[in-house]
Parts: C-alpha cells; sequence; structure tokens
C-alpha cells in the first residue's frame, strides 16, 4: 500500500493502519492490535465486521459506509485501521472539527484512490456545509461544487473513487438524519468486561517487554473503567514506578502503591471522582444537592462535572441524578467507608 509522505493542514494525514507520523502516535500505534485475531473483545462487531468484509471482497466492491459509535477509548479508531489493512487499500484520517470548509474536504475525497478508506473522528462535529458535501460523496461517489460568486456562479460535479467512509462519534445523537441513514452500517462498542481488560494489559506489556505477575493484572484490570485506552495509560505508569522505585517487574504491590500515589482506588475513580462522592457524602449527606451547589463545593465548572465526572459514577451505580438533585447511593457510602449513609435514598 502507497504511503503519501506530506500532510496538508486541514486535508487529513494519509497513512496505512499502523503507519504514524511522529514518535508518540508511533508508541500509541506499537499497541494497537494490525488485525481482528488480535483485537480483544467487541466479539459481535468484530464477527459482523468480518461478514460484511467478506461479503465485499467477494463482489468486488468496496465496503458499506460504516460508523461505530461508543465512549471514547473502547477501539473505534483501531477497528477502522483493521478494516483498511483488511481490505488492502490506504486509510485516510481526519477529524470533524479539523474541516472547516467544503473544499477540505473536497481536496481530501479528489485524492482517495479507488477502495481507499476515509476515517472521520468525531463526524458528529462536522459543519453543515461540509456535511452536506459529504451525502452525494456518499451516495453517488461525486460532490458539486460551486465555482464563482453571484451572477457568474456556476455549479460542476467532480467525480470522486469509489470509497469507503468509517465515522466515530462519542454523539451517536447529534448526527443528522440525513447522515446517519447514509451508512450501511452502525455498530455501537461497548464497555469491556475485567478478564477482556486483563488480556489487553497482558498483550501490551509482552509488546513492551514488560513483566507484570498475574495478581497484578487483576488488579490493574479492575481500575481501568473497563476501558482500554485506560488501560494502556496505567499500565505505562506502572512500568514507572516499577522501573525507577521499585527497580523490578510490576507486582501487586507495586500496582497497589503506584495506584495510590495516582490517586486513583480500587474501582477506578480519581481524585475528581473520590473528592465529587465524599463532598456529596459528607457535605451534603448525600444529597439531593444541585448541580451548581455541586460544583461551587469543589471548584470545578459544571460542564465537566456533568460530561466527565457524573457518567462514570452513575454507570458504577454510585450516583443518582433525581429532579431534585444529585443523590448519593447505599453503595456510594460503602465505597467509601461511611457507616449510615444512604438511609435517605
Amino acid at each position: 500500500m502507497a504511503i503519501e509522505e506530506e500532510m496538508v493542514a486541514g486535508e487529513g494525514t494519509a497513512v496505512t493502519a499502523h503507519q504514524t507520523q511522529n514518535d508518540t502516535e508511533a508508541f500509541e500505534n506499537k499497541l494497537r492490535p494490525k488485525d481482528f485475531s488480535g483485537y480483544i473483545g467487541q466479539g459481535e462487531v468484530k464477527q459482523n465486521l468480518q461478514v460484511f468484509l467478506t461479503a465485499a471482497q467477494n463482489r468486488g466492491e468496496v465496503l458499506d459506509h460504516t460508523i461505530f459509535y461508543g465512549p471514547p477509548g473502547l477501539g473505534k479508531t483501531t477497528l477502522a485501521m483493521i478494516l483498511a489493512d483488511s481490505m488492502g487499500t490506504q486509510l485516510r484520517v481526519t477529524s470533524g472539527p479539523a474541516l472547516e470548509k467544503p473544499g477540505d474536504l473536497a481536496s481530501i475525497l479528489s485524492n482517495l484512490q479507488e477502495g481507499d478508506f476515509l476515517f472521520i473522528d468525531e463526524i458528529h462535529r462536522l459543519r453543515m456545509p461540509v456535511e452536506e458535501i459529504l451525502y452525494t460523496a456518499m451516495e453517488d461517489f461525486a460532490i458539486d461544487l460551486v465555482i464563482g460568486k453571484g451572477p457568474s456562479a456556476r455549479t460542476m460535479r467532480l467525480n470522486v473513487p469509489r470509497f469507503t467512509l468509517v465515522g466515530a462519534t462519542t454523539q451517536f445523537s447529534k448526527l443528522s438524519n440525513p447522515l446517519r441513514d447514509r451508512f450501511g452500517h452502525i455498530e455501537k462498542l461497548r464497555f469491556y468486561e475485567d478478564d477482556e481488560i486483563g488480556q489487553i494489559i497482558k498483550r501490551s506489556a509482552d509488546i513492551l517487554e514488560i513483566e507484570i505477575e498475574a495478581a497484578a493484572t487483576q488488579q490493574l484490570a479492575k481500575c481501568c473503567r473497563r476501558t482500554p485506552r485506560i488501560a494502556n495509560r496505567l499500565l505505562r505508569r506502572m512500568r514507572d514506578f516499577a522501573e525507577v522505585v521499585h527497580q523490578g517487574s510490576i507486582t501487586q504491590a507495586v500496582v497497589e502503591e503506584s495506584l495510590k500515589n495516582l490517586s486513583v482506588d480500587a474501582k477506578g475513580l480519581d481524585f475528581a471522582d473520590q473528592e465529587y462522592l465524599r463532598t456529596l457524602c459528607d457535605k451534603f449527606k448525600g444529597g439531593p444537592a444541585g448541580l451548581s451547589t455541586l460544583a461551587a463545593a469543589i471548584g470545578e465548572d459544571e460542564a465537566t462535572i456533568e460530561e466527565v465526572i457524573e457518567p462514570f459514577l452513575i454507570r458504577e451505580g454510585l450516583l443518582q441524578k433525581t429532579p431534585r438533585g444529585r443523590m448519593a447511593t447505599e453503595a456510594a457510602f460503602s465505597h467509601l467507608g461511611i457507616i449510615g449513609g444512604g438511609g435517605m435514598l
């Protein structure tokens, strides 16, 4: 597969799956699986994609446009890379916010080769004029451009190679209906189980040539919020502590001490999560408490609380959002070791 070496601002980055532009990306890319056999978890999604790929290859067609949605860090970009590798074609990577005007997208589409993949991360953040260019590109493999201004303006249709658009979004509901309906495959990525996260940690440790005990792997897996990206990040921090402070492999004792230094508890709650939960349980007796009141109490902005802190606490059954305000559950009091909590729920 040919690799384009240059990157033009706003035009995306042409890469093969696992070919990146700088050392940081190369390090992250090192941990990405190169095929479905190395991709752990998301069993139903993998099975569906393998069927769709095989069918497209047998018919000599490009894969239908595909969109992956779900929380960040679950492997949407990695799946796009695997799809391109499986079809033996090139992958061009860009993001919704990077495509500021229709010409940016038109430039990318006109430079694609037959059968290439275009991956747009955070596709729900596309500007409407750019999104409208995608409609005809996805359906007719052509784009309509307006040349000139005023009375002399004219419309020109430009054919583009048959390609596969792969979109990724963390907010599926923000996709417009016309765009969403043009995708042939819609796949939701779920959170991982602890044993799957453990397998990912073990695989990453082998790639990075890190020695890690089985007990340490299991304990670390429980603190990763069931998200591979967090698992790989914490593994690298465990490696740092093991090499610098403990001068050896990652043991259960290393994990316990390192997580304590990082202010990450046994459920994966970081300092901000713990501060929020303890404030709700201690100062407000478990609630109900309003969002603005909690934000003022912990010195955090409301958007960060709603979008970053609360979703994980709700998912873990530690927090409830009620019409009267936020309320801590009995599980929250139990997790914090506070006796007698949760009786008012």
